[in-house]
């Protein structure tokens, strides 16, 4: 009985649209290729060989040592333990294993068991179950695969014991990071009452011995040597040091070429994966089972890209109906749940649901009624693009019903989940869960993945039957569908896969039946499981039936009515069919022997006369049927050479006999490369592996050797060059095709030949057979055995792919090589000789059987004499056959009985040979190629460093570098390619002992060629050699640490060369110091050179790199450090207080320069970059390496070499170490946040370094990273994108706990490098009684030491610096104090400036230092006056510059040195207890001055005004008067108030004039202070002792003021100061500095020109300050200096708030008017300020010389201020009682001036009566109308708005209502006639300017203006008739004296330059 499901009609669809997968085709590809993109290599710019060229003899490369030889002879015993410690050197290294697959199911996926498989099936079957084979690594040390610094910076804290400090940051202190700084208090009302007139500094009005002091250094005293003293510095400095210092430093951020990554393990491609679960389907009429399949669809592509899934949603009850038909239900057929793979993402993909009854009539769908004549796909991608064009708007026929589906991602592990082959996937759930089933991805677009499981299935789509012309009445029709493996019944085979709720595999399947329709569409996917092996028997039979819907009355039977049969044989001509097909169908029984033939053949009754009537098409998913019929062809020829083959072969539908079979076998190899890409990529390994085997197995076919190697390796070179060029394919950043990457790591292993070559016949008749060669030895060359391949290459290398005997011309190319290798490259070993020589192959020293063909020398072979455009391709992609060559060798080794062979031995001279001339063809490539080549010979020599003799690999590298070195490229491009190549090289694992760093000069190997001084070096012993020369790279140097000094050579080269260009050059220079970090750091990092002296013995290999920085000291950048941004930014974050008002190259001209570094950097400051300079980073990291040099090397081995340099070059090892400190200086701005953090954060981070689970696990579980495995990332050196550091780095978001450990790190490198270099101060020190001057030595480490102090230091490092300066102090105090009396100043300034510090430990530390200056320059120098006032004007510095000096801090430092005088039992009989009580009295006074000072930051003027009383207090002290007036200029500075900043400089080059002029009188000298107009007295015991006072520091002062005066747009004082300045450069004949003067004056000049008018002066005010509250200010009256456009609100709001402040809210009252101030009227309980406007007043004889603009607003005493007011008492009335009064007030001193505001001294006031304020008002007016008239450019709408107001009679109050209540009558009183006649005289001169006026503007209006022209025009007119007769009237008796005027004595100002009055002297 034939069970049957009805199901008839239409079928029901659900889509699902998954747009939400949108991918790019980019991400797609990279998703499935295996292996993700790497970047693209970096194209560097191709120099032409007219490029710089320029090449010395020392630039080749030396000859290296026989280092196989030198190991083996003269290795000694602790050499061999160092060398132990660094793996097992010379052993090999290199291991062969092979490494299980990882397999996903629970068993691999295999045909079926007892089948003899073809040799194509077996073959694919092998390569999908067979291990992996890797040559791995025995050391895991590889050189640059540990950690990035930071990796272990942030993850071995505890490791490194990283310590959170307390850091000294400049103008501001970071205590322990995270102390609250202390709050500013505001102006009290006691200080402002203050008597601050305090002119003397014996006064104290603080008792210091009230104060407890700090706690005292111990043994301050007590040490009995100062070599004792050393001893214990020492040990101080050496405990809790890091010893990795490149632990702390951020790794450099570079791709660098020494990664060569190992490429992803093949396995089975998946694309993104979605998990479907189906939850319910339900309808509202249940009446029949319901069953479903859904399947992807994408709409833009028109495919069905997936696999149905078959599922059965019925309840029990309704399965209960079908229990009948099935006769059991496997678990795999239960599946609800489904994994979909999509390859290519995109929104037109939909998952569609069908659904499907089995009542009988038709089929429902809840989307749309689907018809039956429409269920074909075609129709169903209509529908779709209908449902998407009408978004859902469509109108569709709706079945009630709902389903539910859940979509989502895949999680990691699924429980249940069966593959697509029905094979469980790991891991195996226990509880058995109803399965979920994979499904099989029919991708849209090619997937680019070598097959990599088992996996044969066949899909077959009925699509349409047609049988609308038959007779018959069938029209309900059924498709029965078998495979068959024979004609019987019961050869029905069982691999047919099961839908749902039924057995998994059947025999036979059914399709739907479609109701009532003759020519159906079908929509079934079946499903099968091919069989491995398949037969010619092998078919799909097709049974077509009729099915009745009811039985009629009296039927009986069965319902199926039999229609006929067709069939499909699956083999046509040995092929799998597949495709569209379209079947005839046969109504008679079946004939025999049917499978046999086509349907076409048998002689049977066919219906409708043997038409085509069905169609259906075939789909194969197999991973061994090729599809293609190249690779068919190929893989049925190569597998004709196995086993017993009967000849004719046939292949496809030829036949091919024996003596085609050759030509036929190289067609089809060469045939490989027409292959389609994705059936090549598809069976790449399995195609690879047998072109292999074909290169290494030659054939004997019908008596003739086969020439087939040649032909296969070409074959293999197309392959290789066709993946390259596809753009569909993935390469990693060095270029690598990662397909074939993968290939070579993973799978290659050396052709297995033995179980293929067969003996016996291969027998056909009449002919010998085809047999393999008995003798596998070279049979497809002829060649002498040994013989070097470069002179065989005239006969062995041009041969012909059909006959290798035909020779051919010899080319160019050829002729280069032939010349190279006839000169000998002095190979060891090396076997070349003349031409035709042949030595016998006895003779050789290979170890290799004769008879045996070994696949490395084969493929060497073939690369050399490969020709055209073989050739060009193997060079091209040279990496592939290199890899290829070194696995094959590997493979080789591992097979080689170690012990009897040696390293030397190991591979043939021909082979050596062949290496050799390969070599060479790289080096000849063109430029383009050779650089991409560059890297690839790198790693090939890498490699072979570990396999073969290492002399030969040494030869191979100098013989690269010396043949790159002739090419005609630029010095640039030269020297990139040589750092690249040996950056590879040099990260080999045993680098170190390649570069024997364990040999000292005594035991170094003699060199071939060895010169007189390594001969004489050989022979001295370690304590005679010269120590210097180890420091210098010399060529004995070179020679026995190989690889070391060919990089120093690079390196050395890189900073000399001349720049080609700044990108190139700093690329380059970049690229050369990165290698030697890189290498710095894997050893500070390697776990084998940890002990220290294994470091020593590194840091020895590297002494010559000391010597290449100190000469490349020029090219450092520290100008963006932070030193010195905080000079140059100009930032919002910059603190205004820390700027100077002198530049660079002043400061320099006044202090001389304490190193040329700081003139360099100035210069590079005013002139740009010079092209040579390293950027700040590439300085960072080559000053790294120097200190980890000096850190690690022997202490005195470094210590004997500062004895021996010349002073040259030890004053540069100072200038470098204190460019050390600046690069290195901690960075406070990055870590800002850090300084407001809590106590509990505090407390957090201490527990996270000191407790608890330790900062390393705090680190992992916060980045959760795990340890990274060493075996599978060996290959990954310093990935940045691996690194927690990189990943938490970058990041913008980072958490408190990172920004906190970022600091400390940075704080703690910061403290590592300043110890290191003062380690090596300390040793220079100690070295100086041994060099001849020691007075500048120990000048300049003082310097280097002064500027540590300068920076930001930690706790830790100041204690060992102040430590270091007490030595320096007990050894050379009275140099110091004599010599160095200039530094002396700077030390005690320094040492005071931390006498104020907020961390205990700093100034306890300071505190003693100071104390030991005192007693040292009182006992020993006896020259304590010169501390006394160095130390005063030290502090007088410091509180003038800083605003947060802590007083408090101060006072207690100023106790504790007391303590130490007074508890100091050696001085008590001396004065210096009593001097220095003295002194520390004074010092107190002075911070008394400056807590006063401190509480008026905010109040700008009060401040300036405080420290202008502290200046004057110091008459008698010019130094410290000197450093106030500098005080002020900086403040001034800060606060844009140029001018005045300008002014205290010149004020202070008056001080220095007049003291010059008391030394000696010069006539180019200024006269003293009269030439500025400025009276100093100076003392005669006053010590002027400061840097200034000299003709260089006057001209430096004079030169700031006059840069000042230009910032403040007063460029007429800047000639007037360039008048003093010039005769002193001319004096000194400084002709260059009288160049840039000239030109400052030009620019001046031409600025007075440009800007002449436009420049805005300052705006003044007269600020009344009035009520007790005020204390002294209490009615005192200022001008204050405000910028220029400053509102009068803008200084009523500032002065407002601050004192609001000072007295709290509803104190202060703002006085509006400018009205006497009563005194009488005020609240006695507030305080009054009244603030005015004035403006600068000048007679009228003054304006004669006051013409310009800058002499109306220079030189000003006088100002004026109006108060309109009447007799009423009310301040404005009618014309005839306004009155106006007029005060002048004067000030003491002349705008500008060293202040901004100044004390009123006088006030005059006069009335004007209302005639004269008229008079006032129409001269203003007139001259208004002038200024409009006669402008340069005329101002239309100005011209417009001022006639406007005079000529329009309707304006309020205008000049004819003036007229009309002044002129219209003569007045009555005699004393108001001249008044009466000015003002009509004033009229008169007003309406001429009025027409004029109008005039003008007649010819300025447009057009359109015409009518408002007349208008104007109308009322001037009017105007001036009005006017006529008041203008016409005379007054006879103004003739008559009447009023005798007024006499007024004023003071005349004339015009002066810098001058002042004489009561400005006092």
């Amino acid at each position: 009985m034939v069970h049957l499901i009805f199901c008839f009609l239409s079928t029901l669809f659900i889509f699902v649209s998954l747009s939400h997968l949108r991918h790019s085709s980019a991400e797609i590809r990279r998703h499935f290729s295996g292996i993700s993109h790497g970047s693209l290599p970096h194209h560097r710019h191709s120099y032409s060989a007219s490029g710089s060229f320029c090449f010395n003899i020392s630039y080749e490369a030396v000859e290296p040592v026989d280092l196989d030889e030198f190991l083996m002879s003269q290795l000694c015993s602790g050499d061999a333990e160092l060398m132990q410690e660094l793996g097992e050197f010379p052993d090999d290294d290199l291991e062969v294993e092979l490494v299980e697959r990882e397999c996903r199911t629970i068993r691999p996926s295999v045909p079926e068991e007892g089948v003899e498989l073809d040799p194509h099936v077996r073959d694919c079957v092998q390569s999908y179950t067979q291990p992996w084979l890797v040559v791995s690594r025995r050391s895991i040390h590889r050189l640059h695969s540990f950690p990035t610094p930071l990796t272990l910076s942030f993850g071995l804290l505890g490791v490194l014991r990283l310590q959170s400090e307390n850091y000294n940051i400049k103008n501001s202190y970071v205590c322990n990071m995270f102390s609250p700084v202390p709050q500013e208090k505001s102006p009290s009302l006691p200080a402002l009452c203050d008597d601050t007139t305090r002119t003397t500094l014996t006064c104290s009005d603080f008792n210091l011995r009230a104060l407890q002091p700090d706690h005292r250094v111990e043994s301050l005293l007590r040490f009995s040597s100062p070599e004792e003293l050393d001893r214990f510095n020492l040990e101080a400095r050496n405990s809790n040091r890091y010893g990795e210092l490149f632990g702390l430093y951020p790794p450099i951020d570079e791709v660098q070429p020494s990664i060569r990554p190992i490429p992803d393990c093949p396995k089975e491609h998946f694309g993104q994966r979605i998990l479907v679960r189906c939850q319910t389907i339900k309808f509202e009429i249940e009446i029949e089972p319901l069953f479903a399949t859904m399947a992807l669809y994408d709409l833009k592509e028109k495919k069905k890209i997936s696999e149905n899934v078959h599922f059965d949603m019925n309840s029990d009850q309704m399965k209960g109906f079908l229990r009948s038909h099935t006769p059991h239900t496997d678990p795999s057929t239960l599946a609800r749940s489904a994994i979909f793979s999509i390859s290519y993402p995109s929104p037109d993909i939909y998952l569609v649901i069908r659904v499907w009854l089995s009542n009988g009539y038709r089929i429902i769908s809840c989307v749309c009624w689907q018809e039956g004549e429409r269920l074909s796909d075609e129709d169903l991608f209509k529908f779709l693009a209908d449902i998407k064009r009408s978004s859902g708007q469509r109108r569709v026929k709706i079945i009630p019903g709902f389903l539910r589906l859940e979509v989502s991602p895949v999680p990691e592990t699924v429980p249940g989940c069966l593959c697509p082959e029905l094979i469980p996937v790991k891991p195996v759930s226990e509880k058995n869960p109803r399965a979920v089933k994979e499904v099989l991805e029919f991708p849209s677009s090619e997937v680019y993945v070598p097959h990599n499981i088992y996996q044969n299935l066949l899909y077959v789509y009925p699509l349409r039957l047609n049988l609308t012309n038959r007779l018959t009445s069938a029209r309900n029709i059924t498709v029965k569908i078998q495979f068959m493996s024979g004609e019987d019944p019961s050869c029905a085979m069982p691999v047919i896969f099961g839908k749902s709720s039924g057995p998994e595999f059947l025999k036979e399947v059914y399709t739907p039946v479609t109701y009532h329709n003759r020519s159906p569409d079908f929509y079934d996917e079946i499903k099968i499981h091919l069989p491995a092996r398949l037969t010619e028997k092998h078919h799909l039979l097709f049974t077509f039936y009729h099915i009745s819907c009811q039985q009629k009355q009296n039927q009986t039977g069965s319902l199926e009515t039999l229609i006929g049969y067709s069939w499909l044989p699956l083999l046509n001509n040995d092929r799998l069919q597949t495709g569209q097909q379209c079947l005839p169908i046969v109504l008679d029984k079946l004939p025999v022997n049917y499978s046999l033939h086509s349907p076409e053949v048998p002689p049977v009754k066919w219906l409708e006369n043997h038409k085509g009537l069905f169609n259906l098409e075939l789909q194969a998913v197999s991973s061994v049927q090729t599809q293609d019929s190249h690779l068919e062809r190929f893989c049925t020829l190569c597998h004709a050479l196995e086993g017993k083959t009967i000849f004719p072969i046939r292949v496809g539908d030829e036949k091919i006999s024996e003596n085609m079979f050759e030509h036929e076998l190289k067609l089809s190899i060469i045939s490989l490369s027409s292959s389609g890409l994705e059936p090549l990529v598809l069976f790449l390994h399995q195609v690879l592996d047998k072109l292999f085997r074909l290169i290494m197995q030659p054939m004997v076919i019908a008596g003739q050797t086969a020439n087939l190697a040649q032909i296969a390796f070409e074959s293999v070179v197309s392959v290789v060059n066709s993946l390259h060029n596809s753009q569909e394919l993935a390469k990693d950043h060095q270029g690598r095709n990662c397909l074939l990457a993968t290939y070579l790591y993973f799978v290659f292993r050396l052709p297995d030949t033995q179980h293929e070559i067969h003996t016996s016949g291969l027998c056909s008749p009449g002919t010998g057979g085809l047999m393999a060669h008995p003798e596998s030895r070279y049979s497809t060359l002829t060649r002498a055995t040994a013989t070097t391949v470069g002179f065989m290459l005239l006969q062995s290398r041009i041969r012909s792919s059909s006959n290798p005997d035909i020779p051919a011309p010899q080319s160019p190319e050829d002729a280069e090589v032939n010349n190279i290798l006839g000169k000998g490259l002095n190979l060891p070993g090396s076997r070349i000789s003349a031409a035709g020589k042949v030595s016998n192959s006895s003779q050789s020293s290979s170890t290799r059987p004769t008879n045996r063909k070994l696949f490395h020398e084969e493929l060497a072979l073939q690369m050399v004499v490969s020709t055209g455009v073989c050739r060009e391709n193997v060079y091209k992609y040279a990496w592939f056959f290199f890899e290829l060559l070194v696995k094959s060798m590997s493979q080789h080794v591992s097979q080689l009985d170690k012990k009897a062979v040696s390293r030397r031995n190991r591979f043939s001279d021909r082979f050596k040979d062949d290496i050799t001339t390969i070599c060479v063809f790289i080096c000849l490539q063109e430029l383009e190629q050779a650089e991409k080549v560059n890297i690839s010979l790198a790693f090939f020599l890498y490699d072979l460093m570990s396999l073969m003799d290492r002399g030969l690999v040494f030869q191979l590298v100098k013989n690269y570098c010396n043949q790159m070195a002739a090419k005609s490229v630029s010095m640039s491009t030269l020297i990139s390619m040589r750092l690249e190549f040996l950056r590879v090289l040099c990260s080999h694992e045993h680098y170190l002992n390649l570069s024997l760093f364990f040999s000292s000069p005594a035991s170094a190997p003699a060199s071939p060629s060895p010169s007189t001084s390594s001969q004489t070096s050989s022979l001295c012993s370690f304590q005679d050699h010269k120590i210097a020369a180890m420091f210098d790279l010399s060529q004995d140097f070179k020679q026995r640490h190989y690889l070391t000094g060919l990089l120093l050579t690079e390196l050395s080269t890189a900073l000399d060369m001349e720049s080609e260009g700044l990108v190139t050059f700093n690329v380059l220079q970049q690229k050369a110091i990165n290698a030697t970090y890189s290498l710095l750091c894997a050893h500070d990092l390697d776990q084998r050179c940890s002990r220290p002296e294994v470091k020593a013995k590194i840091a020895a290999l590297y002494l010559p790199l000391v010597g290449i920085i100190i000469d490349s000291i020029n090219y450092l950048d520290f100008t963006g450090t932070a030193l010195h941004k905080s000079r140059k930014s100009g930032g919002p974050e910059e603190d205004p207080d820390s700027i100077t008002p002198i530049n660079q190259s002043v400061a320099m001209a006044i202090a001389g320069n304490p190193f040329n570094t700081l003139a360099r950097n100035a210069l590079v400051s005013m002139t740009g970059k010079t092209s040579n300079m390293l950027t700040a980073e590439t300085s960072r990291n080559l000053l790294m390496c120097f200190l980890w040099i000096i850190k690690n090397a022997d202490q005195n081995l470094i210590q004997r070499w500062t004895v021996d340099v010349p002073s040259s070059q030890l004053s540069r090892l100072l200038e470098l170490l204190a460019i050390c400190i600046s690069c290195f200086e901690y960075r406070v701005k990055t870590h800002q946040r850090l300084l407001d953090k809590s106590q509990q954060a505090k407390a957090r981070l201490e527990e996270a370094l000191l407790g608890g689970i330790g900062a390393r696990g705090e680190m992992m579980k916060r980045v959760g990273g795990n340890d990274r495995t060493l075996g599978q990332r060996e290959n990954l050196r310093w990935r940045k994108d691996l690194t927690q550091w990189r990943q938490t780095n970058d990041r913008q978001d980072k958490s408190k706990a990172e920004l906190d450990q970022e600091a400390i790190i940075s704080g703690n490198l910061a403290t590592e490098t300043n110890l290191i270099v003062l380690d090596l101060l300390e040793m220079i020190v100690q070295a100086v009684p041994l060099a001849d001057c020691k007075d500048n030595v120990v000048g300049g480490v003082l310097k280097v030491l002064l500027h540590s102090l300068t920076c930001n230091q930690s706790t830790t490092f100041l204690s060992h610096c102040f430590s270091t300066l007490r030595a320096l102090i007990v050894k050379f105090g009275d140099l110091l104090f004599e010599e160095e009396a200039e530094q002396c100043a700077d030390l005690c300034q320094k040492v005071l400036h931390y006498c104020s510090s907020c961390v205990d430990g700093n100034r306890s530390q300071a505190c003693a230092t100071l104390y030991l200056i005192m007693r040292y320059s009182y006992s020993s120098a006896s020259n304590f006056s010169r501390v006394k006032m160095q130390v005063t004007m030290s502090l007088a510095s410091l509180v003038g510059k800083s605003s947060d000096i802590h007083e408090e801090y101060l006072r207690r430092s100023f106790r504790t040195i007391l303590a130490y005088a007074e508890e100091d039992t050696e001085m008590q009989s001396t004065q210096l207890p009593s001097q220095v009580d003295e002194l520390l009295r004074n010092l107190n006074s002075i911070l008394s001055d400056t807590v006063k000072m401190k509480e008026f930051q905010k109040d700008p003027e009060m401040l300036m005004d405080l420290m202008y009383r502290i200046a004057k207090g110091y008459q008698t002290s010019p130094d410290l008067r000197l450093t106030w007036l500098q005080n002020m200029a900086e403040k001034h500075n800060s606060r844009k108030c140029f001018t005045e900043s300008a002014m205290c400089l010149v004020h202070a080059a008056a001080l220095v004039a007049e003291y010059l002029s008391m030394l000696e009188d010069h006539k180019y000298l200024p006269v003293g202070s009269v030439t500025f107009q400025v009276s100093y007295y100076h003392d005669k015991d006053g010590v002027c002792s400061g840097r200034y006072f000299t003709e260089s520091g006057l001209v430096g002062l004079l030169e700031q003021a006059a840069e000042l005066f230009s910032n403040g747009g007063l460029y007429e004082a800047v000639n007037e100061v360039y008048k003093v300045i010039v005769p002193i450069l001319e004096a000194h004949r400084d002709f260059r500095k009288l160049a840039s003067t000239h030109d400052k004056l030009q620019r001046a000049f031409e600025n007075i020109i440009q800007k002449g008018h436009k420049r805005m002066f300052g705006t003044y005010f007269r600020v009344g300050f009035y009520g007790c509250k005020f204390g002294d200010l209490d009615e005192q009256e200022f001008i204050y200096k405000e910028p220029g456009i400053t509102h009068l609100p803008e200084i009523s709001h500032r002065l407002e708030n601050f004192y609001s402040q000072c007295f709290g809210d509803g104190v202060l009252e703002m006085i509006k008017d400018s009205t006497p101030v009563d005194r009488k009227k005020l609240n006695p309980s507030k305080a009054y300020i009244q603030i005015t406007f004035v403006e600068p007043y000048f007679d009228d004889y003054e304006m004669k010389d006051r013409l310009t603009n800058f002499e109306k607003n220079f030189n000003l005493r006088r100002f004026m201020y109006t108060t309109p007011f009447t007799k009423s008492g009310r301040p404005r009335g009618e014309l005839n009682e306004q009155y106006k009064r007029k005060t002048i007030l004067t000030t003491m001193h002349a705008f500008p001036y060293i202040k901004t505001r100044i004390n009123v001294i006088q006030k005059e006031e006069f009335d004007l009566t209302p005639i004269e304020v008229a008079i006032e008002d129409m001269q203003k007016k007139t001259r208004e109308l002038a200024e409009a008239t006669h402008r340069e450019k005329p101002d239309a709408v100005m011209l417009q708005m001022v006639l406007q107001g005079s000529v329009t009679a309707t304006v309020n109050q205008g000049p004819l209502e003036v007229a009309q209540v002044f002129l219209n009558e003569i007045p009555a009183d005699p004393k108001l006639f001249r008044h009466h006649n000015k003002l009509r005289l004033c009229f008169k001169e007003f309406i001429l300017r009025c027409g004029q006026a109008v005039e003008k503007n007649k010819l300025l209006i447009t057009p359109d203006q015409k009518e408002y022209q007349q208008e104007m025009k109308k009322n001037y007119n009017k105007l001036r008739e009005n006017l006529r007769p008041m203008l016409e009237r005379k007054i006879p008796e103004l003739y008559k004296p009447i009023i005798k005027p007024r006499i007024e004595n004023r003071d005349s100002f004339k015009r002066q330059s810098l001058r002042r009055t004489q009561d400005e002297n006092s």
